[in-house]
């Protein structure tokens, strides 16, 4: 199926025509182009086109996501032709696993494989998802997940690390529950990669442990690489922009042989970028290669690699004054001087296999390990103020200490299933089975120095000051300590935020007292086994899932008195979807989760434990719908999610890292999302989320019915973009939108607050051919906001008025 024109080659020849469906429906937004690719166009709100091409051969295609691609083969010996096409929607399987890159370049997504253990139409899976597509990011200019994850409901940052609320319970990128391609991994957490590799980020609401194991009750995070395509793409983009900013990044992808049974990509990005905090900057190298054989059209094997090396100096946050005046210091503040240092390296390396044994039943295996290193040197608040010979907090003075630290991390997981489908009259069912491994292991080796406290009387040592000791006997208890000018002598020499710039100068650190921390070899596993069945008869569907999880973990690892302690949960999942009508899918479901936290879960032997399970539970109901001949969908869910047996910080002097159970937390709220084209020229996401999310038992009773930290209340984001693509202003798009964040209460003391904001954000953008030129805005009006954080002496801003110039090239 072809158009093939034989004229002379100077001349021009006009194509006019309209584009329908099977149905004789108009589709707007139709590639059309010619064999070379240089002479393209869309069809129009009505379904037609005009396209001038030369008096050559020529093959005139038309494609568009969720049709066949199709050509026609004329003789164009005329100076004009009329030619109406009518394409045939698509009748690909779901993937049973996701084995080649998707292939659309819009902002809407259909299936994912995050709710299920195979691809799932959205609006079949009886639970909420958000997802941002890589065109999405690329039009936002996002270059970090955290900037990625307000676009998406009841999702906001928790701090400046990779560090996220959802619904409004907490996840993290160190806790190795969130997801590369469906495995656990780990991605340290002070540092979000970049985003230059991933197909998309989405985020499955609510418990998720019947799928994934221990999890966070809010939900998980699953980042999508890119996968290799079948037909050859390349691009290039170097950015610049605000705070010194350069980001070079390129993508290829393409068959490597000529029958295409092996595909390849590869993802490179380099950064590097200074910030508006004081002695913050950003080095990142980041390859991500991918492969994919295809040996048998039964067979396919893939293989995935994302490596990142990272140099930055680790930011603890602003600090303000003791009176609690948010705005009583520069928003750029940074608490580090310039020998401080934090090197990371992370890699995720993963291999899947899948097998059709026959149409109704397949086999998949997939092995994911990550690996973590971190050198760190940093000088950080003491999360306290430095005192005064009475025991006092001096309001301008934050206490310091001195972290030197070296470890290492490794998680290993290993998901292997069945896929097999049944029909029965008129009910069909899809039953997957399978078995789960998963570990992590902190080797020998990790270590960590500490300097920290008041020097004592001799000035030989560091000694920690405790106020209840003090007030028994004032008179003798003071003479242990150092006192010049009625204050404490420090360790480490206090941050004066009377004058920042002393103290953020280089400091003799030789003379400072050390001591060994505590960081002691940590390792847990976990074997599961779990059956689903889903289960359609007419417009009913029922997603019926049980996984059984025995979790083991090692108290004093490698130690004389090393002892096993277990944990097991049998956690069901129970969904039911309603097709009302062709465009209206209506859902319900029930989950249970659960997160064991022993002090060896939670890397921190300082930590205190161990500690109950979380257990959690979650009823939700929804809707999803889709409109303008599935152009656009949207999506409604209200919900309740409870979780028990919660830990906060303790707030105990000289014990900064131990924490305390609280009881029981309670999460109600209602969601909308909507996504997809109005028009085929005007892209559109918006989001909103109402969420209450607050203690509700708790055996100090001022803090029950107080809001979880850093959960707001409401939470808004739209975004907008039109592409114009006739006339003079052909070629050019705009687009724009803003983001709310309602106040927030801070984790590390709940009665400190931060309080909301709105951000304006808006991009330019202009195709010539292959060349793109993007201009984006963030924060237009400069707004001060802080995105997160634990307490006043450790906020997190966010970024003022900024901007990012990108110029990028598309080879064919």
């Amino acid at each position: 199926m072809g158009v093939y024109a034989l004229v002379s080659a100077q001349e021009l020849v006009t194509i006019n025509g309209k584009v329908t469906d099977e149905s004789g429906d108009v589709i707007p937004g139709v590639n059309v182009y010619s064999n070379n690719g240089n002479e393209k166009t869309t069809t129009d709100n009505n379904g037609n086109f005009t396209l001038s091409v030369s008096k050559t051969s020529q093959t005139i295609k038309f494609s568009y996501v969720g049709y066949i691609t199709t050509s026609r083969n004329i003789n164009l010996n005329r100076g004009k032709i009329t030619l109406n096409i009518s394409l045939s929607t698509t009748k690909s399987d779901l993937q049973q696993v996701e084995i080649t890159g998707r292939k659309e370049k819009t902002y809407k997504n259909t299936a994912t494989f995050i709710g299920s253990k195979s691809e799932i139409l959205l609006k079949d899976l009886p639970q909420s998802v958000s997802y941002a597509s890589k065109e999405l990011i690329a039009d936002q200019g996002a270059v970090r997940v955290g900037d990625v994850v307000k676009n998406f409901s009841g999702v906001n940052q928790f701090s400046f690390y990779d560090d996220i609320t959802i619904r409004g319970f907490r996840i993290n990128g160190g806790s190795n529950t969130q997801l590369i391609n469906g495995m656990r991994s780990s991605t340290g957490f002070w540092k979000q990669p970049l985003a230059n590799y991933l197909e998309r980020v989405e985020v499955l609401k609510g418990p998720s442990s019947a799928l994934y194991g221990n999890a966070s009750p809010g939900g998980v995070l699953n980042r999508v690489t890119k996968k290799p395509l079948a037909e050859t793409r390349k691009s290039l983009s170097l950015s610049m922009g605000s705070y010194n900013t350069f980001r070079a990044l390129a993508d290829v992808t393409g068959p490597a042989n000529k029958d295409s049974t092996l595909l390849y990509r590869l993802n490179f990005g380099y950064e590097d970028a200074n910030s508006f905090r004081d002695l913050q900057f950003d080095k990142n190298v980041v390859i991500a290669p991918s492969l994919t054989f295809l040996p048998s059209k039964n067979t396919s094997l893939n293989f995935d690699l994302v490596y990142n090396d990272s140099k930055s100096r680790l930011d603890r946050g602003q600090s303000v004054f003791g009176t609690g005046n948010l705005y009583s210091t520069p928003q750029s503040t940074s608490l580090n001087t310039g020998n401080d240092r934090l090197n990371e390296k992370t890699y995720n390396v993963s291999l899947s296999l899948n097998h059709r044994f026959s149409d109704n039943l397949n086999f998949t295996a997939s092995y994911m390990k990550t690996g973590y290193s971190e050198d760190l040197y940093e000088h950080r608040s003491a999360n306290s103020y430095a005192l005064d010979a009475t025991g006092k907090a001096v309001d301008n003075l934050v206490a310091m200490q001195i972290f030197n630290r070296i470890r290492k991390r490794y998680v290993d997981n290993f998901s292997g299933f069945i896929n097999y489908k049944i029909k029965t009259g008129k009910i069909e069912q899809t039953i997957v089975a399978g078995y789960d491994y998963a570990s992590e292991k902190l080797p020998v080796g990790a270590s960590q120095l500490t300097a920290s406290n008041y020097r004592n009387a001799t000035n030989t040592g560091s000694i920690s000051f405790v106020k209840s000791d003090y007030d028994k006997d004032p008179t003798n208890y003071i003479k242990r300590f150092l006192v010049v000018n009625n204050l404490l002598v420090p360790n480490v020499p206090s941050f004066n935020l009377n004058d920042v710039m002393a103290s953020q100068r280089l400091q003799d650190d030789s003379k400072n007292f050390f001591v060994q921390a505590a960081f002691d070899p940590t390792y847990y596993f976990l074997h599961a086994g779990y059956v689903q069945d889903n289960i359609k008869l007419g417009k009913l569907q029922a997603l019926i899932g049980l996984r059984y999880e025995y979790y083991t973990d090692f108290a004093n690892y490698l130690k004389p008195n090393e002892a096993k302690t277990h944990s097991k949960a049998l956690l069901p999942r129970f969904g039911l979807v309603y097709s009302a009508t062709q465009n209206i899918n209506l859902y319900g479901t029930y989950v249970m989760g659960y997160t064991p936290q022993t002090a060896s879960t939670l890397s921190n032997p300082n930590a205190g434990g161990p500690f109950d399970p979380l257990e959690s539970d979650m009823i939700e109901f929804g809707a999803k719908t889709s409109w303008l001949d599935n152009r656009l969908t949207a999506s409604a869910a209200i919900y309740q999610i409870k979780q028990k047996n919660v830990t906060y910080p303790a707030n105990v002097a000289g014990q900064p890292d131990l924490l305390r159970a609280v009881g029981e937390e309670r999460s109600r709220g209602i969601e909308f999302d909507l996504i997809g084209r109005v028009i085929p020229q005007l892209s559109i996401l918006a989001s909103y989320s109402y969420n209450r999310a607050y203690i509700t038992e708790s055996p100090i009773a001022a803090e029950i019915g107080v809001q979880k930290p850093n959960a707001p209340n409401n939470t808004a984001n739209v975004w907008l973009k039109y592409n114009f693509v006739n006339g003079t202003l052909k070629g050019l798009g705009i687009g724009g939108g803003s983001n709310y964040v309602d106040s927030r209460t801070l984790s590390q003391n709940l009665t400190q607050t931060i309080p909301s904001y709105t951000l304006f954000n808006a991009a330019l953008y202009y195709n010539i051919g292959k060349v793109q030129v993007q201009f984006n805005m963030n924060n237009i009006t400069n707004k001060v906001h802080w995105v997160g954080g634990y307490d006043y002496i450790r906020l997190f801003p966010g970024t003022p008025s900024n901007y990012l110039f990108t110029l990028g090239y598309t080879f064919n």
